[in-house]
């Protein structure tokens, strides 16, 4: 084999190994996404919005995103508070949409939760999509966006 066609074939090898390795990641479907912390961050964070204690559950984001929640006019942190907590679901109905529906994706040190579920009703079909994303420390999780 001359060395532009070993050059070639080790190129082609690499670029399959980043494909295949980095550029999606590791995926977690259904209710393994449960057992991880960003899935166990994910359903307390939705369940403390749902209750309205967004002080906690603001906690549960990175410092950067704890900043920026408290560098935000409290007007403006009011009306992000009433449109969360109306948005959000009980921790239950989020737990039975990962298991039906859920999808992690871990890349290194970063994570993103999508939960895309579809309803039928006599109006016709709707899909719903839902993303957090998250950086990860060690064992735990911090949503970041």
């Amino acid at each position: 084999m001359n060395v532009r066609r070993h050059a070639v074939v080790v190129l082609g090898m690499a670029l399959a190994l980043g494909v295949a390795g980095r550029a999606h990641g590791t995926e977690i479907k259904g209710a393994a996404v449960l057992d991880h912390p960003c899935g166990k961050v994910a359903v307390k964070h939705m369940g403390l919005v749902h209750a309205g204690k967004l002080d906690e559950a603001t906690k549960l984001g990175t410092k950067a995103l704890q900043e920026q929640w408290k560098a935000m006019p409290a007007k403006d942190r009011q009306m992000m508070s009433e449109m969360m907590v109306a948005v959000s679901k009980p921790e239950a109905q989020l737990s039975a949409e990962i298991k039906a529906h859920g999808v992690l994706v871990v890349e290194g040190n970063k994570a993103t939760l999508t939960v895309k579920t579809e309803k039928k009703d006599a109006s016709g079909t709707s899909t719903e999509t839902w993303t957090e994303q998250y950086a990860i420390d060690g064992a735990s999780c911090w949503i970041t966006h």
